[in-house]
């Protein structure tokens, strides 16, 4: 699958798609590639508040348990509630259906300089 240009990449392995103020947060096809089978995901309750980089989650698979961080900060205004007893739609589509929270951005603009584009993305990933 190729790594959409839609939207902007952490180190960390998460992406945000951004519409206006609100940003759709979700991890890479390549994290999901690393971890195998998704069986749990833990997340934060609606109305939280996350710092841009900090942990809001984790992400558990047949081979480990790893953190989630956010790659923008603001308040969790949903969650995909769907991944309670459907995990296995992260992995069936990282990019649409197994995304993991919405967030109200605190400031978008600053933030969105501190993630990467797919291309800078891509290159992260061809080094690992």
């Amino acid at each position: 699958m190729a790594t959409p240009d839609d939207r902007r990449y952490s180190d960390e392995h998460e992406w945000a798609l951004f519409d206006g103020s609100i940003v759709t947060v979700g991890v890479t096809q390549f994290a999901t590639d690393s971890l195998g089978d998704v069986v749990y995901v833990d997340l934060p309750e609606v109305g939280a508040k996350v710092a841009q980089f900090d942990k809001f989650g984790e992400i558990e698979s047949v081979k480990a348990v790893s953190d989630l961080f956010s790659p923008i900060g603001g308040t969790i205004v949903e969650v995909n509630s769907d991944l309670m007893t459907m995990s296995e739609k992260v992995n069936q589509d990282p990019y649409s259906v197994g995304w993991l929270i919405k967030i109200e951005a605190s400031d978008a603009a600053s933030q969105l300089d501190e993630l990467m584009d797919a291309a800078a993305y891509d290159a992260l990933t061809a080094e690992e």
